[in-house]
């Protein structure tokens, strides 16, 4: 017998898995992403984006003169494309800020030699051209300060091992293969809760650079020298100082090339004299809250015009190249994504908005500066050795602090993975949100986007809105050669990006915000995340009294 259409289809609807039936049952808009890929793939501007934010404006150091004329010109491209509510909002206080103009490192002997040297950020310059000798110091404790003073004067000091080199069998650059997304769909179980920095152990750090320094100072030293992790003339390079006013670091301070940097090491070690000539010009600038801001820029909802769907990434970059990879491709996609639906004609029932963030590079500044003031908060602890480690270290002091954005937030969006095309999106364990995210991917399986994946990923953006309880998202990307060579390298420029890749992301980053605008409902949430217990090891009895006094007095006035 032959069964009816309708009946045969219901019937084929119960044997497939809950979680495809649940992706069936969520509802996709095809045309809309028919005119989003028209326009994305057909005439795509990503690229165009990348080219300003890297060619034209180039390092984005937070607190620097260009993280603020990235921020200027962002803010006139999504007003020409008819954004709203453009603006900026500034965590400063932040601290100094810092570039450089000019750095060069030569061997005068044994023989004449230009070496690739990058100055590390927040730290001085040379004050001209000056030459000294090259010195292998060990100096990690206040016993080797001892064992070395007085003998490092008009020195250029190594302080890091050589690094060894292995051959490369495999190429630097690769993509997701099928059996890798597959294994990444496999939860995997943490044997416990991420371990914190342990204070103590930070403190006595922190207060052993403040000595080294002192005694860098003291000795007179020219400059010191750091090995790269990077081969082939990659060098990474961040900070060596810090941003912090009446913190910075007293003396120069240049990562070489390890090639370079092992060849001085293997001629001090055979005890050839070394001489090197350097210049570093750097400059410090005071502190500017025009250069610590995020960019924030809407396309107004309707009927749910509360509520936000938010997307991100982050418009600061290292000062070693341009920050192509980390992070302007990432910001030329939502930029792109934001384009797509203005473009689309798309009229969305919730606000999209979109956050360029300043500061990520410092510890997710930006972001967690916006969460705190509009979305979720805890107190930070008063304790001296919590408020000398870094903001992202801290322990929360007391139970989390609801705003009004918590509740219309349905999700933020994140791309902070290099530059390669969209693979899939981590659901951070958000069960309930998989099956909506396989239906929104289903569309772009030609496009090679396939892969929802329960697991948590860390060290984005996304990570200050899931710590409150916010859906954050971060997409899953193709790593390309983005731990191997662009990642706060001197060769993250322009020319490591596919211009089919940033095409391809922002194409799935504006149909994904598209869906999460026009939804009936907000995407469903996890767990609140549970407040830090109390602390039990001291009397609190006078504290509730003195804050029942403080607060009857604030009642008061």
């Amino acid at each position: 017998m032959r069964l009816p259409s309708r009946l045969l289809g219901c019937l084929l609807l119960l044997t497939l898995p809950c979680g495809q039936l649940l992706a069936a049952e969520e509802k996709t808009d095809l045309e809309l992403i028919n005119r989003l890929r028209d326009e994305a793939l057909n005439r795509p501007k990503a690229h165009e984006h990348l080219g300003v934010l890297t060619d034209e404006i180039g390092a984005r150091l937070t607190g620097s003169a260009g993280l603020k004329k990235a921020a200027e010109w962002s803010q006139s491209q999504l007003r020409t494309w008819g954004l709203q509510n453009v603006h900026t909002e500034s965590f400063a206080p932040f601290g100094l800020g810092w570039s450089y103009q000019h750095a060069s490192l030569r061997m005068l002997s044994p023989m004449p030699l230009d070496l690739l040297a990058i100055p590390k950020a927040w730290t001085p310059g040379t004050q001209g051209v000056q030459r000294g000798r090259a010195v292998i110091a060990r100096l990690s404790s206040e016993e080797d300060l001892q064992k070395w003073k007085g003998k490092l004067s008009e020195a250029l000091v190594l302080l890091d091992e050589p690094i060894s080199f292995k051959p490369h069998l495999t190429g630097d650059a690769k993509r997701y293969s099928s059996q890798e997304l597959e294994e990444l769909q496999k939860m995997e179980l943490e044997p416990g809760a991420t371990r914190r920095a342990d204070p103590q152990t930070v403190q006595k750090q922190q207060q052993f650079q403040k000595k080294l320094q002192s005694f860098l100072s003291a000795e007179k030293v020219i400059a010191t020298l750091h090995v790269s992790r990077g081969e082939d003339g990659t060098v990474f390079v961040h900070s060596g100082g810090s941003y912090k006013v009446g913190e910075s670091a007293q003396i120069p301070a240049l990562v070489l090339a390890s090639e370079a940097y092992n060849r001085l090491y293997r001629l001090l070690e055979k005890k050839k004299p070394v001489e090197l000539e350097v210049q570093v010009q750097a400059r410090f600038e005071d502190e500017d809250a025009q250069a610590a801001v995020n960019v924030i820029a809407d396309i107004p909802g309707s009927d749910k015009k509360d509520e936000i769907v938010m997307l991100g990434a982050h418009l600061d970059s290292w000062h070693g190249a341009t920050g192509a990879t980390d992070n302007a491709a990432g910001v030329a996609v939502m930029m792109e994504a934001v384009r797509l639906l203005k473009e689309s004609g798309l009229k969305p029932r919730r606000t999209i908005r979109l956050a360029l963030w300043g500061g990520e590079e410092q510890g997710l500044l930006g972001s967690r500066s916006y969460v705190q003031q509009w979305v979720a908060a805890r107190p930070e602890s008063t304790d001296p050795a919590e408020k000398s480690l870094p903001a992202f270290l801290r322990k929360p002091a007391g139970p989390l602090q609801v705003k009004p954005q918590h509740g219309k937030i349905s999700a933020y969006f994140n791309l902070d993975n290099g530059a390669g095309k969209i693979r899939g999106i981590y659901a951070e364990n958000n069960v309930a949100v998989k099956p909506v995210f396989d239906a929104w991917l289903a569309p772009f399986a030609d496009l090679g986007a396939t892969t929802t994946t329960l697991r948590k990923t860390g060290s984005t953006d996304h990570v200050s809105f899931d710590s409150v309880g916010v859906p954050g998202f971060q997409f899953i990307q193709d790593q390309m050669d983005y731990m191997t060579r662009t990642h706060h390298s001197n060769i993250d420029v322009y020319d490591k990006v596919q211009k089919s890749d940033l095409s391809q992301a922002a194409l799935i980053v504006a149909s994904f915000v598209a869906h999460a605008a026009n939804r009936n409902e907000l995407l469903p949430r996890k767990p609140m995340p549970k407040d830090p217990p109390k602390d039990t090891t001291k009397d609190t009895t006078k504290d509730a009294a003195k804050d029942a006094i403080e607060n009857k007095t604030e009642s008061l006035k």
